[in-house]
């Protein structure tokens, strides 16, 4: 079994949709530059109010991606 180092970052991904899409947002676009994502783990979530409406979502992740010797 091989042992692994991580680096853990905040990311904060927006949504109109949802919460769901406000993740996948962050994850999706923090990948482009970021290589060996493994995992994330939620640790805020809210929103912006519109005339009374959720107008979007916000959703704050650490996520945390191998460090390759």
């Amino acid at each position: 079994m091989s042992e692994h180092v991580y680096k853990k970052i905040e990311l904060v991904g927006s949504s109109k949709v949802g919460i769901e899409d406000a993740i996948e947002t962050a994850i999706s676009t923090a990948s482009k530059s970021i290589d060996h994502l493994d995992w994330f783990e939620v640790v805020e979530t809210r929103g912006h109010i519109v005339d009374g409406k959720v107008g979007h979502y916000q959703v704050v992740i650490k996520a945390g991606f191998r460090i390759e010797p």
